[in-house]
């Protein structure tokens, strides 16, 4: 029989060494341009790849998802708010919903 215990005390090392790593093996500023640029944009591709799969999965459609993400970044490539960019998106798929 598999012990959850053991599953989680697992899960939970791993997870702490994957924070603490860091913090104690790199200890002065990292001064290579290259990896200064990586770690810059970590934040907004790990953002990216998570919120990607659910738009496209969040509506009853596909197709809708789809509209509305192409809404979202024409929107947001000619500088409207966020606020524009979130209600003309839902606006899109309920329209797309609606007469489909």
């Amino acid at each position: 029989m598999h012990n959850v215990y053991l599953y989680i005390f697992i899960m939970a090392a791993v997870s702490y060494l994957i924070r603490v790593l860091p913090l104690t093996l790199i200890r002065k500023e990292i001064k290579n341009r290259t990896i200064r640029s990586f770690l810059f944009y970590v934040p907004y591709v790990t953002l990216s790849v998570m919120t990607f799969p659910a738009i496209l999965e969040a509506t009853a459609s596909i197709w809708s998802g789809l509209f509305a993400l192409l809404v979202g970044i024409l929107l947001a490539w000619f500088q409207k708010s966020l606020f524009q960019v979130a209600v003309f998106s839902c606006l899109a798929v309920f329209l797309l919903e609606f007469f489909l």
